[in-house]
């Protein structure tokens, strides 16, 4: 089935018995002028939202309360990603400077990670932190294939992974291998599983979280659909469901069984998502110049994971 209700379209009935569609009748656009919107990350102890303009490196915020926008750091080492940690520090992938950090609470930067094995990292693109306070990171080669997004440069890896900073020994090891073009990871609510989702590749995939936070093989959840769409960064709201980036293909919305139940059609590229807002129902949404924000009827996956064992 497939009907249209506005900027929702509903593809499977599970999309609109489960509230999917049930928000907002349009989008509000919060800011433009920018070049290339990623990594929408709302701060709730500040009720703002920062998120990068990659190519002009610099990072903006905006106010929840006031609807300003201001400069939150520039240069930004041309950011891409953000999530927070456990403490409420904010984690950050910056491609141009190939490393992950965490900007403590003074405001100074900590780097968590900018090499393996002793070569340096291609470029961070998104991060989630675990329960135990693990650090896990995409790195393919986004911010060093030209200038636009970073520094051209040849990778001293020479593969696109997924890696994990061990909390105790802050040792980067890689968590899983095998992609043409890691981009955006999240945990499940449980932190038993995680999910990547392979822009090159069209597809994304899930990985069983073991104990000693080592990974099972990977399968694939879900293939993009046929229609432009490439998957960027993914979420999950407070039912399992998971919420994707897919560039031109909008929002879509997938059942727990990887079944896409619906989409939310914005009218420019779509990069990142990101829930927040007093309840946690609002999603921010970056895209080519823009940063929108829609409220629905669903909430998002609450922000700390809890422990897997």
């Amino acid at each position: 089935m497939s009907s249209d209700d506005g900027i929702y379209e509903i593809l499977d009935d599970r999309f609109r018995t489960g509230r999917c569609a049930n928000g907002d009748t349009r989008l509000e656009r919060l800011h433009q002028g920018c070049r290339w919107t990623e990594g929408p990350l709302y701060l709730p102890a500040w009720r703002q939202v920062v998120f990068s303009d990659i190519p002009n490196d610099r990072m903006l915020r905006w106010d929840e309360q006031t609807g300003a926008v201001g400069l939150f750091r520039s240069p930004a080492g041309h950011s891409n990603g953000n999530t927070l940690d456990r403490e409420g520090r904010l984690v950050t992938c910056e491609q141009g400077n190939r490393r992950v950090t965490r900007t403590e609470h003074d405001g100074t930067v900590t780097v968590i990670a900018d090499r393996f094995g002793g070569r340096r990292l291609n470029s961070p693109n998104d991060a989630v932190v675990g329960s135990d306070g693990s650090v896990w990171f995409s790195d393919p080669d986004f911010g060093i294939t030209s200038d636009y997004e970073g520094h051209r440069a040849e990778s001293e890896i020479g593969a696109r992974n997924v890696y994990r900073v061990d909390p105790v020994t802050a040792e980067v090891r890689i968590a899983a291998d095998g992609f043409r073009g890691p981009n955006g990871l999240v945990l499940s609510a449980d932190g038993r599983r995680l999910y990547v989702s392979d822009t090159v590749a069209n597809h994304i995939r899930v990985f069983g979280v073991r104990e000693d936070g080592t990974l099972t093989d990977g399968e694939v959840f879900t293939e993009a659909a046929g229609d432009g769409s490439r998957f960027d960064n993914i979420r999950f709201d407070d039912e399992g469901r998971l919420w994707a980036a897919a560039m031109d293909g909008g929002v879509h919305c997938y059942a727990p069984d990887g079944t896409l139940i619906g989409r939310i059609r914005v009218p420019e590229t779509v990069s990142n998502i990101a829930f927040g807002g007093p309840k946690n129902n609002v999603l921010f949404i970056t895209a080519t110049t823009s940063l929108y924000s829609l409220m629905l009827g669903v909430t998002g996956a609450r922000r700390v994971h809890a422990p897997a064992g």
